[in-house]
């Protein structure tokens, strides 16, 4: 299993470090964040919506991060996704991303291998009671609809409006299958 993790892990890191293998953007010119993000606020559990998919998502449902303070200020990364459905087999990557631009909140730098931070993290629009976000990075390669719940089809249409009128292609999105109850 621990290597199983690694290997997802470590192809995210390589994916999100070579944006320009990554293929075309979803977006030629990605916004910069819309407001500031209270890191504390956006700690937590969140569900995946939706997502540009690429090969260290592929086959994935299910899919959640957990965001948590660690004792050194970083920020403990669990991604989990259920591969061949919502209910499939379980992979769980863990990593770690630290804030870079400290006047907003809104940019982090993430590692999923080792200790170097090199896959960029943006919160380029939340909600201001932090129910849903949207997060990509500066290629625009990347785009993830985020929820606090598991999404329903009205709030994932309503965030996939959000990210076209950003200027994302959101054709290119995928819609995560979650397990009901």
């Amino acid at each position: 299993m621990r290597a199983a993790s690694l290997a997802i892990a470590g192809a995210a890191l390589l994916a999100l470090s070579a944006c320009a293998g990554a293929g075309p953007p979803g977006n030629p010119r990605p916004p910069q964040p819309a407001k500031p993000v209270e890191l504390s606020r956006y700690l937590g559990l969140w569900y995946e919506a939706a997502r540009y998919d690429f090969r260290f998502e592929k086959g994935c449902d299910g899919v959640t991060a957990e965001y948590s303070l660690r004792p050194d200020g970083l920020v403990e990364v669990r991604n989990t996704c259920r591969k061949g459905g919502p209910e499939g087999i379980e992979k769980v990557s863990l990593g770690k991303a630290k804030v870079v631009d400290k006047a907003t909140g809104a940019k982090l730098k993430v590692s999923f291998f080792g200790p170097f931070f090199l896959g960029d993290y943006w919160v380029l629009d939340h909600a201001d009671d932090y129910s849903w976000a949207i997060v990509g990075e500066g290629s625009g390669r990347y785009l993830w609809l985020l929820t606090r719940d598991k999404p329903t089809p009205g709030l994932t249409q309503n965030l996939t409006d959000r990210a076209k009128a950003m200027g994302y292609d959101v054709s290119r999105l995928r819609v995560t299958k979650h397990a009901r109850g």
